[in-house]
């Protein structure tokens, strides 16, 4: 089975703040978006990054291997951008957010194997440690959640490609959905799990970008 990785990548992230599309943040002398091809890279044959239109050149300037598309608005528009330069023999599909620069390659491992035992979409999870409240507007506790069977969502996501496309190609069944998996879930289908990882984590705010610049001097350090 061909293996390709699709980065939507076409985001302004403006909670981080800096002033530029999130992708394109340093971090050690190297942008989010770079770390995290290079992150998938030995997992997939083919790399699709869907970027704002504006920054198509000097993105695939950056990255002279890896295929290059204009996003959308959303998410959703750029992931099925990517999807449409597919060529016909992949037959699995990384979803992956640029923004998660430092998944450990055993975790999109663990995704790819999963889809290639016959699951129709496969997420990375670790477990809920904080407790978790619902909240009314207003600010009153509702109560208090069972965490015990709750799970944070991380990326890559693996699908086989003929799902992942009839999911986009819902179009308004999955509108509420906010990753790939749960475009699955609409059509009813089953999303399994596989171990994520705490360097998993998700560049969205200064504090997280901090906490990247102190993961990769300790990498660096071989700590």
């Amino acid at each position: 089975m061909t293996v390709a990785a699709v980065i939507p990548a076409a985001g302004r992230g403006e909670r981080l703040g800096a002033g530029r599309p999130k992708a394109l943040v340093e971090v050690a002398g190297r942008t989010l978006l770079e770390h995290a091809v290079d992150g998938i890279r030995p997992v997939a044959e083919l790399i699709v990054v869907a970027v704002p239109a504006d920054l198509v050149e000097q993105v695939r300037s950056l990255l002279t291997d890896v295929e290059v598309v204009a996003g959308g608005e959303v998410r959703q528009d750029s992931v099925r951008a990517a999807l449409a330069r597919l060529p016909a023999d992949v037959d699995i599909v990384l979803v992956h957010d640029a923004a998660r620069a430092w998944v450990p390659v055993d975790v999109s491992r663990r995704v790819v194997q999963a889809v290639r035992n016959g699951a129709d979409a496969v997420i990375p999870v670790v477990a809920v440690t904080d407790t978790v409240k619902e909240v009314e507007s207003g600010g009153e506790v509702v109560r208090t959640v069972d965490r015990t069977g709750l799970r944070c969502v991380q990326t890559p996501q693996g699908f086989r490609r003929d799902v992942l496309v009839r999911a986009h190609s819902a179009g308004a069944t999955g509108a509420g959905a906010t990753d790939d998996a749960g475009l699955v879930e609409a059509l009813g289908l089953t999303v399994v799990t596989v171990q994520g990882s705490a360097e998993a984590f998700k560049v969205t705010t200064p504090f997280d970008l901090e906490v990247a610049r102190a993961l990769m001097t300790s990498r660096s350090a071989g700590v």
